[in-house]
């Protein structure tokens, strides 16, 4: 068994979550407060056990855990030469942005979703092109929207976050494989963000965009790094199987210099994928209990925010639409007169106005506390609203 009750200090060490007033209870940013998998500490002090620290290059090892994991835990099937290393799977999108479409072009994406998504798309001068998940209590595909925003002249490029963040919705093998035929039919390229992709409930599986019947066609970015918290190891890996496709990409990365790995990038990626799969099953479990609790926290106590359904992440959506008008107004106030930190839905795009983002990765205590904080600060928002 391992523990993830215990909690961990991380005030005071640069943490970009915990660099916060006192008092205050972070629950925004997506990482974890858990002590990281013991294998992978280990690899990591083995490697400072060198105690030279020079450049480094990419073993074959990456490629081959990358793949075996895939394989293994996802049914995915793809070779180790099929592998980029990336420092990231943002440094990755945003690349892809350029060596993949034009200034001007249109990039089609499925919103709300992740707001880094935007950053990529804009920063490098092309159009952030929505097509907004219809939404009746869960969130679905519109196909009608979809294809008309791909049939566009000026859309190249397609980013698709699976599963998705913030909804949670893990897209199945028919919705993967209509996607990609719209794909095909309007000659649009497809890059699949899974980096969400290992943390999904306990008796959910996600489908690999790669596995589907148009899997070749696409750019896949994968990391360890969500699934077992090694974002600041700056490693993720970029899947493509076509030969052609691969080289354009590969030679991107590598001109934009983001395809090297830092001293410890590759030997916990490794860790991580060869050694933490009990480690995993057990976080996803306690994740799980952690929905649960604030399932049937809010269901008794503020039965008026509706828990979004989810079946991926450790980011719970919650419809706060019954409460307020503006969920940026309420996590401003939330924030203020509790010190709960978390995320208002509007900088995710379509219906993120009327929705809050929490991160229930960390102890059942702190979940505990953050939702106490957000029931009292929600009763004296209303009341000070008049309502």
């Amino acid at each position: 068994m391992y523990d993830f009750d215990t909690p961990i200090d991380r005030v005071g060490t640069h943490s970009l979550k915990w660099d916060v007033a006192e008092g205050e209870l972070p629950m925004w940013v997506a990482d974890m407060d858990f002590a990281v998998c013991p294998e992978v500490q280990a690899a990591l002090q083995a490697k400072l056990d060198t105690r030279v620290y020079g450049y480094q290059t990419v073993p074959a090892a990456f490629g081959e855990a990358v793949a075996e994991w895939w394989r293994t835990r996802h049914d995915w099937r793809f070779a180790a030469e099929d592998v980029i290393f990336c420092t990231g799977v943002v440094p990755a999108l945003t690349h892809l942005v350029c060596c993949l479409s034009n200034v001007g072009d249109n990039v089609v994406v499925f919103t709300p979703v992740y707001n880094i998504f935007f950053s990529s798309i804009e920063n490098m001068g092309r159009h952030v092109y929505e097509s907004p998940l219809a939404y009746d209590g869960a969130y679905h595909i519109d196909w009608a929207d979809l294809e008309g925003k791909l049939a566009h002249p000026n859309t190249t490029l397609m980013i698709l976050c699976n599963p998705h963040n913030p909804t949670g919705q893990v897209w199945d093998k028919g919705e993967l494989e209509r996607i990609g035929q719209l794909c095909r039919q309007h000659g649009v390229q497809l890059v699949s963000d899974e980096i969400h992709c290992d943390l999904t409930l306990p008796d959910v599986r996600y489908c690999p965009y790669g596995s589907t019947a148009y899997g070749g066609e696409a750019v896949v970015c994968v990391a360890a790094s969500k699934a077992f918290n090694l974002a600041a190891l700056q490693g993720a890996a970029v899947v493509v199987t076509e030969p052609r496709l691969r080289e354009k990409v590969s030679r991107a990365l590598n001109a934009h210099e983001v395809a090297e790995p830092n001293l410890l990038a590759v030997e916990g990626t490794v860790a991580a994928l060869r050694y933490g799969g009990r480690w995993l099953d057990e976080l996803r479990r306690y994740l799980a209990d952690n929905r649960r609790f604030v399932e049937d926290y809010l269901s008794e106590r503020l039965p008026a925010v509706r828990v979004v359904a989810q079946r991926a992440t450790y980011l719970m959506w919650l419809d706060v639409a019954a409460v307020a008008e503006d969920s940026a107004a309420l996590c401003d106030f939330l924030r203020r007169t509790t010190g709960l930190w978390i995320t208002a839905g509007t900088q995710y795009r379509g219906n993120g106005s009327h929705f809050v983002r929490v991160n229930i990765a960390t102890q059942r205590a702190n979940v505990a506390d953050g939702m106490e904080r957000f029931v009292r600060g929600v009763s004296a928002y209303l009341a000070e609203q008049g309502r």
